[in-house]
C-alpha cells in the first residue's frame, strides 16, 4: 500500500470506531459521504486490501509487450540509429521499420533504459524576432556550413537557401569547401524549381561582398568612386535580385537553425542510404528537400507568390558564371588565366573584328564562351608559337601541386567539355575560379 491508501485506511478506521463522523471524513478525503460508506463496507468485508485498486496489479491492455520494446531498444543500439535524436528516430522507425509509436511512449521507453537524446538544448539568448515575410519568394536566406557529414574527420561544406516566409528549403549543394560553385548551384536550383526571388539575405562573405566595400568613405562615394561587384553580385544583378547583407548570425536565424536540424538528421540519413561521397550526397539531396519541406515548412501569410519565372530570353548558364572583359588580337585569340583561346566563327553569327572588346563567359556547365555584341561564340584551346629564347640562364622547374591541393579538387564535378587541344587546361581554369578557397 502507498501513503495515500494508508492515510485513507486510518481515517476510515476512526469512522468505524466512532471517533470521526462520516461527513468529516468525506471532507478530509474530498469524497462524498456515499463513497465513504462504500469504502467502510469494503473494509469490513475484505479488510484493508479492498482499498487497493483491482487493476493495479494487472498489465494495461494497451501496453507494449516485451518483445516489441526489446526490438525498439535493439534498433536504437544499432549503428544506423544510435546518433539520431528521439524525434528523428521515431520518424525513421515508421519509415524504415514500419513501427508506429507515439513520441511520449518512445521517450519514456528510451529514457527508462538509459538512452539520452544526442541533441542537447541550450538556453538561448533573447533576441527580437523579425516577423516572417508575408509571401514566399520575397526573401531567401543563404549560407554554408562545414560539418562531418560522413563517418570520419573530413568536413565538407553544405550550401543552402531557405525561404523566409515558409521555412522551405529551396536549394542544397555540397562541396569540399565554401566556394562560388556551391552558391551558384544553389541559386540554379532555386531559379529552376521556384523562380527568381526578390531579395537574397547573406552574410558579408567575400563571395557576396567585396572586402573593400566598407572602406570607401562617404566623400569618395560622392566623388563617384564605386566598388566592383563580386561575380556572385553581378549574377544576382543580371537576374534582378537584390542582395542584403546580415551583420550577425542571429539576423538570418532561419538558415542558422536549419543547419542545427540538418546536422542532427543528415548524417544518420546518409548512413542509412549508404552515402559516403559528395557526389552521392548531392544526388540524395535532390529528393531529400521535398521530404524535409513536407515536415517542417509552413504556409505563407499571403498565398500569392513573389517568385518570377525565368524569361525565355535569359540563359541561366550565361548568368550563373564568371565573366571577364578581354580584347582579342588580330587572330581572334584572347588569353585568360595564362591560357590562350580562339573564337570559333559561325555562318549564322557576325565575324568578331580584330582588337575587339569581348566578354569571356566561364561556366561549369558550358565551359568557356565569348559574348560579343549580344551574340555568344564557342571557343577552342589555342597554343601560340613559342618565341625563340637564346638567352642563357637557369632552366625553370615546373611546379606540380600535391594531390590533395584544392586546385585539383573537383576534376569530376563538371560536365566534360571537349576541345581540339587540351581539356585539362580548361578544367584547371574552372577549378581555380569556382572551387578555390576564399579569404
Amino acid at each position: 500500500m502507498n501513503d495515500k491508501q494508508i492515510n485513507r485506511f486510518r481515517i476510515l478506521s476512526n469512522v468505524i470506531e466512532g471517533n470521526l463522523k462520516p461527513c468529516d471524513a468525506a471532507k478530509t478525503l474530498n469524497l462524498s459521504e456515499r463513497q465513504i460508506f462504500r469504502l467502510i463496507k469494503g473494509v469490513n468485508n475484505e479488510g484493508v486490501t479492498s482499498l487497493i485498486h483491482k487493476n493495479s496489479t494487472k498489465k494495461p491492455s494497451h501496453s507494449f509487450d516485451d518483445v516489441f520494446k526489446e526490438k525498439i531498444l535493439e534498433l536504437r543500439r544499432s549503428d544506423y540509429y544510435k546518433d539520431s535524436n528521439f524525434t528523428h528516430f521515431r520518424e525513421l522507425l515508421e519509415e524504415h521499420e514500419s513501427i508506429s509509436i507515439s513520441y511520449n511512449a518512445l521517450y519514456a521507453l528510451l529514457t527508462s533504459n538509459g538512452f539520452t537524446s544526442p541533441k542537447k538544448r541550450r538556453k538561448s539568448k533573447s533576441h527580437n524576432r523579425r516577423k516572417r515575410k508575408s509571401r514566399q519568394g520575397m526573401l531567401i536566406q543563404v549560407d554554408a556550413t562545414p560539418f562531418e557529414w560522413f563517418e570520419g574527420s573530413m568536413k565538407y561544406s553544405l550550401h543552402g537557401a531557405i525561404d523566409d516566409a515558409t521555412g522551405q528549403i529551396v536549394g542544397l549543394y555540397m562541396t569540399k569547401n565554401e566556394c562560388l560553385h556551391g552558391y551558384l548551384e544553389v541559386i540554379r536550383q532555386l531559379v529552376l524549381n521556384h523562380g527568381i526571388p526578390t531579395c537574397i539575405y547573406s552574410d558579408m562573405h567575400t563571395i557576396f561582398r567585396s572586402p573593400i566595400a566598407g572602406k570607401v568613405s562617404v566623400e569618395e562615394q560622392l566623388k563617384g568612386k564605386s566598388i566592383n561587384k563580386t561575380q556572385f553580385g553581378r549574377a544576382m544583378e543580371e537576374l534582378g535580385i537584390s542582395l542584403i547583407y546580415a551583420r550577425s548570425p542571429q539576423a538570418k536565424g532561419k538558415v542558422e537553425r536549419l543547419w542545427n536540424t540538418l546536422q542532427s538528421r543528415l548524417p544518420t540519413d546518409f548512413k542509412i542510404a549508404g552515402i559516403t561521397t559528395v557526389e552521392q550526397a548531392n544526388e540524395f539531396l535532390r529528393d531529400y528537400i521535398a521530404s524535409f519541406n513536407s515536415k517542417f515548412s509552413v504556409e505563407p501569410e499571403d498565398p500569392i507568390s513573389a517568385y518570377i519565372q525565368l524569361p525565355d530570353y535569359l540563359n541561366l548558364d550565361h548568368i550563373l558564371c564568371v565573366k571577364f572583359d578581354r580584347v582579342t588580337d588580330n587572330s581572334s585569340v584572347f588569353s585568360i588565366h595564362n591560357k590562350h583561346f580562339m573564337i570559333v566563327g559561325s555562318p549564322e553569327l557576325p565575324e568578331v573584328s580584330k582588337k575587339s572588346k569581348i566578354n569571356v563567359i566561364i561556366s561549369t556547365s558550358a565551359g568557356i564562351k565569348v559574348e560579343y555584341q549580344g551574340n555568344v561564340y564557342d571557343t577552342i584551346n589555342y597554343i601560340k608559337p613559342k618565341k625563340s629564347n637564346t638567352s642563357k640562364g637557369k632552366s625553370k622547374t615546373k611546379y606540380i601541386p600535391l594531390d590533395d591541393h584544392y586546385f585539383k579538387y573537383g576534376s569530376d564535378k563538371f560536365k566534360k567539355l571537349y576541345f581540339d587541344e587540351s581539356y585539362e587546361e580548361v578544367l584547371a581554369i574552372l577549378q581555380e575560379i569556382f572551387l578555390r578557397k576564399y579569404a
